[in-house]
This record gives C-alpha cells, structure tokens and sequence, in this order.
C-alpha cells in the first residue's frame, strides 16, 4: 500500500465522517440555540430544560437518520474493501 492508496483512503474516511456527523450535530446546536434565546428573554435558568430537549431532538433525528447514516458507513466500508483490498 503506496502513501497515495492510503491518504485516498483517509480522506474518503474523513470525508463520510463529517458527512455522517454534520446533521445531528447542526440540529443539536440549532436546538441549544434556541432554547438558550428562549431562556434568555424568559429569564429561566433551568439546567434540565437545555437538556432533555437537546437529547429528544437528537434522539429523534437519529431515528430517522439513522438509516441513512449506517448505509453511509456501510458503503465506505464495502468501497475500501472492494477498491483498495484488490491492489495489495
């Protein structure tokens, strides 16, 4: 395995990392920011309420994410082994 196979490899990884990653974490802190505005102009500085709703929402976009996040990985996982086991 030449240096190339393996930084071409490394970047894919890193690359389908971050496009695996991205969604939950955008929408967990998009929720934080808008539980922090609210409590903000409420004046409520409950620890619980920044909490349960972050882990609800995130909860729930893996749900229905997490479909397509696992199919992700899996077809990485199938590309390097296919791709890249050949050349050794």
């Amino acid at each position: 395995m030449t240096i190339e196979v393996f930084l071409d490899v490394f970047g894919l990884g890193i690359k389908t990392l971050l496009t695996v990653i991205l969604p939950p974490l955008l929408i967990s802190l998009l929720v934080g920011l808008l539980i922090s505005i609210f409590q903000a102009a409420t004046q409520i500085n409950e620890q619980t309420l920044t909490f349960a709703p972050r882990i609800i929402v995130l909860f729930l976009t893996l749900l229905f994410l997490g479909g397509w996040m696992i199919q992700t990985l899996v077809d990485l996982a199938r590309n390097i082994l296919e791709k890249y086991m050949s050349m050794i």
